[in-house]
């Protein structure tokens, strides 16, 4: 049996027993109801999987790409749509809706690949709408709750490293009010062994990684604020490290960032100092020490720093965030370790922390910056030959104080993170590839977060996340995982007052793109969109109706290898024929009756006499029955067979298979009245 107030019927294979199955769609007990076939036309009980409010429609596709079967459901109380994701078991999972909320009552979803990209978009009609709506599906990059670890007193920045060489990330924190890093090492599943501590300078304040003594092993760069220096500790390659060795810097040396800046295979290091306006750059000879430091002007007050190569020259760079003067400066690098005069750029109030990444997939290095006391983050867009465009801002947390890049929904484009210190918590903003990105979405972190970190801790092959926290004395970490949501895309306009009711996604004019059919229930026609293959669509086509169309089908009709279209016309009690020209065009309808005062609200094709013609089914809401008109060439029909579901039933959806593996179609009747599922078995 169904659950209550079934709406929706749809038959496919969703346990890959090679058997079909059965989906309902239970409208008043607000879930999914699936039934795994046994391959002799019975059914198990039905499993149920939760929706929205009223859901009133499914459709199925691979959404994740991951080759099994997912549900995208409307749900017609909550206004939204829910993605329920299948693990080739019969069993789904249902996404979080983030972003797939509605402002009318969806009614109809159905499937098709409308960009070309191999996988499925959805469209969905509206109640008392005059247009259609296509969505893309689209990965959240979600994380769980934060898990916390301990560190020493007042974390400050966080750095993340492979520092025993076990193939697991690990992460190292430095403690600003305690004068120590902490190591923690990871085991690869997301969770880390407590830490072990290690002298640095006092009140260290930035730390960064790098193998500076081509040993193979990671070490730690961390500069010391209090002293003037920047402290190098050598790893062992086994989660330990050597004691720290001291170089100086400019005063108050605030960030450190590490590159190779004059092509000679070894890594150097540069070190913004806070008090003097300038940067340090210390040449490194490839055995863990450096040379005395070079110093370079910058603008007001520099808190952060990064490397990149912003001029396409493949020579190291150096862009810094000046505090004081609200702006960034790009020294761009000779290759020899010495760099031109800064070019500074504005930012918003007091930029704290700096990154680079390619935003916009031009293959040419882009800046991120996060304004303290503008609340915001700072996109540059750089131009390859060192300059950039101005800012685009983007709203964060209260305070936003450290940025990092990653891509945390594994669709090639970089996204950006950043600590928010007041109100504890870190934003994410999802790019898409074109040099702008979504709003936040935030996650809470322990007390006031002052740096952000990216690395896989559990080997899901997707970036996880660390902050350290410096009141809390923590570290959160949040791993990412897969969340599949629909994402609007565009709007289809179907006509003032059209209420358009049902939709085909298929290729009526043989140029390999996805077209649209749909039938306009307040307008009395269908409308079809033709595809131009990149998610966009030609203008509306119409073709008369009856009174009222609502179902339709498709398939070939007349043997001409093109599409043709029936319609349900539930006000005429009768059903519409357009034969299809394969140009996106149609003839007009040729009309069959369903019965009178029959209101067929759903149709079906298949070949129910295995006469190698295609016949036609209808469900009847008011009938209470099912009919079959068969085919007899030409796309005509001529007879026709009724059979009673049971009085009162007000037969709603009708599906066709094979459900007892005998080479004879089947099909399945969903009754709104009844709240049950029949099927009919072919017997000759």
């Amino acid at each position: 049996g169904g659950g209550s107030r079934l709406r929706y019927v749809a038959v496919d294979d969703f346990n890959n027993d090679m058997m079909l199955d059965l989906a309902v769609v239970n409208y008043g007990t607000n879930d999914i109801g699936v039934l795994l076939g046994n391959g002799s036309g019975s059914f198990l009980e039905q499993k149920t999987f939760p929706t929205g409010i009223n859901p009133y429609s499914l459709a199925i596709g691979d959404f994740n790409n991951d080759g099994e079967h997912d549900f995208a459901v409307v749900n017609y109380g909550s206004k939204n749509i829910d993605m329920l994701v299948g693990n080739g078991k019969g069993t789904f999972t249902r996404q979080l809706t983030d972003g797939s909320s509605v402002v009318f009552a969806p009614l109809v979803v159905t499937t098709g690949d409308f960009n070309n990209n191999g996988q499925s978009e959805i469209i969905v009609a509206y109640d008392n709408t005059d247009n259609i709506d296509i969505f893309v599906a689209f990965d959240t990059g979600a994380f769980t709750n934060q898990i916390t670890y301990s560190t020493g007193s007042a974390p400050r920045s966080v750095a993340v490293g492979d520092f025993n060489n076990d193939t697991r990330l690990d992460i190292v924190v430095v403690n600003y009010g305690d004068n120590t890093v902490s190591v923690l090492l990871g085991y690869g599943n997301g969770s880390f062994a407590n830490q072990t501590t290690y002298s640095t300078g006092p009140f260290p304040s930035s730390v960064a990684v790098g193998d500076f003594n081509n040993d193979t092993r990671l070490d730690i760069v961390v500069v010391n604020w209090n002293d003037n220096t920047v402290s190098v500790l050598r790893g062992y390659g086994n989660g330990f490290f050597a004691n720290q060795t001291i170089y100086s810097t400019g005063t108050w040396p605030r960030s450190v960032a590490v590159g190779d800046f004059n092509n000679d295979t070894r890594l150097d290091i540069v070190v913004t100092n806070y008090g003097n306006k300038t940067v340090s750059v210390l040449l490194g000879y490839g055995n863990g020490s450096f040379a005395n430091q070079i110093t370079y002007s910058t603008g007001s007050l520099p808190s952060s720093v990064a490397a990149g190569d912003f001029n396409n020259d493949t020579r190291l760079d150096i862009v810094v965030a000046n505090w004081n003067d609200s702006t960034v400066s790009v020294l761009l690098g000779y290759g020899n370790g010495s760099f031109a005069n800064q070019t500074t750029y504005s930012t918003g109030i007091y930029p704290s922390s700096v990154g680079a990444g390619d935003f916009n997939n031009d293959t040419r290095l882009d800046i991120v910056v996060t304004n303290y006391l503008s609340d915001t983050v700072s996109v540059l867009v750089g131009y390859g030959n060192g300059s950039f465009a101005n800012q685009t801002t983007y709203s964060t947390g209260i305070y936003p104080y450290s940025v990092a890049v990653g891509d945390f929904n594994n669709d090639t484009r970089l996204d950006i993170i950043a600590a928010n210190f007041l109100d504890n918590t870190v934003s994410v903003f999802l790019g898409y590839g074109n040099g702008s990105f979504a709003n936040q979405t935030t996650y809470s972190t322990d007390s006031y977060p002052y740096s952000v970190a990216v690395g896989d801790f559990n080997n899901d092959a997707r970036p996880d996340i660390v902050v350290a926290n410096s009141h809390g004395n923590t570290v959160s970490v949040f791993l990412g995982y897969l969340n599949m949501v629909f994402q609007y895309q565009t709007t289809l306009i179907t006509g003032n007052s059209s209420v358009p009711r049902s939709l085909i996604v298929v290729d009526f004019n043989n140029d390999t793109y996805m077209d649209i059919a749909v039938a306009n229930s307040g307008t009395n026609n269908i409308g079809i969109f033709l595809g131009l293959g990149n998610n966009s669509f030609l203008n509306q086509i119409t073709f008369a109706t009856g009174s009222g169309p609502w179902s339709l089908a498709v398939a070939d009709l007349n043997n001409d290898n093109r599409l043709d279209i029936i319609v349900t016309n539930i006000n005429d009690s009768n059903i519409g024929v357009f034969l299809g020209y394969g140009n996106g065009s149609f003839t007009n309808q040729t009309i069959y009756s369903t019965g009178i005062i029959a209101e067929p609200y759903s149709v079906a094709i298949g070949d129910f006499n295995n006469d190698a013609l295609l016949d036609i089914i209808v469900a009847n809401y008011l009938a209470s029955n099912v009919v079959i008109l068969f085919g007899s060439g030409g796309g005509r029909f001529t007879d026709s067979k009724v059979y009673l579901v049971s009085y009162g039933s007000f037969s709603f959806s009708v599906v066709v298979g094979d459900f007892n593996n005998d080479k004879k179609l089947d099909f399945a009747v969903g009754n709104y009245g009844d709240d049950n599922l029949k099927i009919l078995l072919q017997t000759c």
